[in-house]
C-alpha cells in the first residue's frame, strides 16, 4: 500500500511539473508578440565664432568650427538620428540607425566635410544595424553588426538594450554640446564586429565589454587590421561612484617596407582609460582620463637621407561637473579638458639628424597641445525639449619653442609648420537646441 502511494505521489509531482512548464513555455511563446519602436532625436544650433586660431588656417584636426573663419555665424545641424529597434523575441533585438551629423565643412560654410553631398546637401548614412542575442550566457549579450562600442560609449538612446548603462559619454549627458575627450580625438565610438557585453553580479553592479571590429566605424574595411576594445566596470555606494577602465589596440601598418636604415615600418596604437564619476540627483562630477601611446606614428625624414619612426604618447585629461538648479526645468553643465599629444616630441625635434618631420596620425599631431572649455544652461520646458545657451573655447598652443634649435641648428618651426610660438582660440558662442522622440 505505502509503495502503490509512493508511485502514485511521485507521478502527480512529475505531473505537475511537466504541466506547469508547458504553462511557463505556452505564456512565454503566447504573451510574447514582435514589435518594433521607430526613435530618434536632433540637436543643432544657432552659432557665432567670434575668434578664431590662424595658424595654417587653423589647428585643430576636425574639431568643431576647425578652419572656419571668425564672425561666421549659422544656424546648423550638428546631429539628426532616426532609427527603429525591433523585438524579434525576448532573446533577441535588431538596432537600426540612420545618421547625419555636422552640416558644415571645416572651413567654408556648405562644403561637404560634414555628412554633405557634392552638390551641398545634408544627408544620413548607416551608422547602426546590428543584431543583439541577450543572455547568449547568463548576464552577458552577444552583439553582432555595427553596433556602439560600449566600452568606450553609449548612446542614451539606446541604453535601453545596454548592459552597462554608466559610460562616460551617458554620465557626461551633453553630446549635444561635445563629445567625450576621447570621442574627439576619433576612437571609434561604434563599429562594425562583434561584442561582448555582461555582468559578473546580480545587482548588475560589475560587469565587462569585450569587442572586436574593423575600426573604420561607418566605413569599410580597408586594411588587414582589426581593433580590439576591452573593459571592465564597477558601480559602489549605491551605484553612486562608477569606474571604468578601459584598453583598446590596433595595428595601423605592419611590415610595411619602406627604404632606410629602419626596414619595415610598424605602426600601431593603444590607449588605456579611467573614468571616474560620483552622481547623486542633484549634481554629478566626472573625471576622464587616457593615455595614448603611438608607436611608429612619426615620420622622420633625416639629413642622411633615411627615413625614420618615432614613438609618441599622447595624454588627456577632462573634468565635468553638471547639476539641476530647480528641479525639473532649469540645469547647468561646465568641462574642461587639457590635451597634451607632445610625448616624445622634445627628442625627435632634438635629434641632430631630424630634418624634417610628418604625422601619420592627424588627431594625434604632437606638435599642438589644447585647452578645452565648455559651460551653460540647460532649460527644459518639457521632458525630452532643451534649449541651452553655452560658450564652446578650444585654444592651441605648440608643443615646442617655435624659436628652438637642436644640436645641429636647425630651427624647430622649420621641421614642421604647426610648430609656432603664436597661441590661437577658437571661441563659439551658441544657443542649443535638443530634441528626444519616440522615447
Amino acid at each position: 500500500m505505502k509503495r502503490t502511494i509512493t508511485k502514485i505521489s511521485i507521478f502527480c509531482s512529475l505531473f505537475l511539473m511537466v504541466a506547469g512548464a508547458a504553462i511557463a513555455q505556452s505564456a512565454d511563446t503566447g504573451e510574447f508578440k514582435p514589435h518594433g519602436k521607430l526613435w530618434g532625436y536632433a540637436f543643432g544650433d544657432l552659432a557665432y565664432k567670434g575668434s578664431g586660431d590662424t595658424v595654417n588656417g587653423g589647428r585643430g584636426g576636425s574639431n568643431q568650427y576647425t578652419k572656419m573663419a571668425a564672425n561666421a555665424n549659422l544656424f546648423q545641424w550638428r546631429r539628426v538620428y532616426l532609427g527603429y529597434s525591433y523585438e524579434i523575441s525576448r532573446k533577441f533585438v535588431a538596432e537600426f540607425l540612420l545618421a547625419a551629423e555636422d552640416d558644415f565643412n571645416s572651413g567654408v560654410i556648405g562644403q561637404g566635410a560634414g555628412d554633405i553631398t557634392t552638390n551641398g546637401k545634408f544627408t544620413p548614412y548607416l551608422k547602426l544595424a546590428n543584431l543583439r542575442w541577450r543572455n547568449i550566457w547568463k548576464g552577458t549579450d552577444l552583439v553582432i553588426g555595427q553596433a556602439p562600442v560600449t566600452a568606450f560609449a553609449q548612446d542614451a538612446a539606446l541604453k535601453e538594450y545596454a548592459v552597462n548603462t554608466q559610460t562616460s559619454e551617458e554620465v557626461w549627458g551633453y553630446r549635444s554640446i561635445e563629445r567625450t575627450i576621447t570621442d574627439i580625438r576619433r576612437t571609434p565610438s561604434f563599429d562594425m564586429g562583434v561584442a561582448l557585453h555582461g555582468t559578473l553580479d546580480s545587482k548588475k553592479n560589475f560587469g565587462y565589454d569585450l569587442q572586436v571590429g574593423n575600426g573604420q566605424s561607418a566605413k569599410v574595411e580597408n586594411d588587414a587590421y582589426k581593433w580590439f576594445y576591452a573593459d571592465v566596470w564597477g558601480k559602489f555606494f549605491d551605484k553612486k561612484l562608477i569606474v571604468h577602465l578601459y584598453q583598446d589596440y590596433e595595428k595601423l601598418h605592419w611590415g610595411v617596407f619602406v627604404k632606410g636604415l629602419n626596414g619595415p615600418w610598424y605602426n600601431d596604437r593603444n590607449m588605456t582609460k579611467l573614468f571616474v564619476a560620483y552622481t547623486v540627483p542633484k549634481f554629478t562630477v566626472g573625471m576622464e582620463a587616457f593615455q595614448n601611446t603611438l608607436m611608429g606614428d612619426v615620420i622622420v625624414a633625416g639629413k642622411d637621407g633615411n627615413t625614420y619612426y618615432r614613438n609618441t604618447k599622447a595624454s588627456a585629461v577632462s573634468l565635468f561637473v553638471k547639476g539641476r538648479i530647480t528641479p525639473e526645468k532649469l540645469g547647468f553643465f561646465a568641462r574642461f579638458d587639457n590635451y597634451d599629444p607632445t610625448g616624445n616630441l622634445s627628442s625627435i625635434v632634438g635629434d641632430a639628424n631630424t630634418k624634417s618631420f610628418t604625422v601619420n596620425t592627424s588627431q594625434y599631431d604632437p606638435t599642438t597641445k589644447e585647452t578645452f572649455a565648455t559651460f551653460g544652461l540647460d532649460y527644459t520646458p518639457m521632458k525630452n525639449v532643451h534649449i541651452m545657451p553655452n560658450v564652446w573655447i578650444n585654444t592651441y598652443e605648440s608643443g615646442v619653442s617655435a624659436t628652438g634649435t637642436n644640436s645641429a641648428g636647425t630651427v624647430y618651426s622649420k621641421m614642421n609648420s604647426n610648430i609656432s610660438g603664436q597661441k590661437g582660440t577658437d571661441a563659439v558662442y551658441r544657443l542649443t537646441f535638443y530634441y528626444i522622440y519616440g522615447k
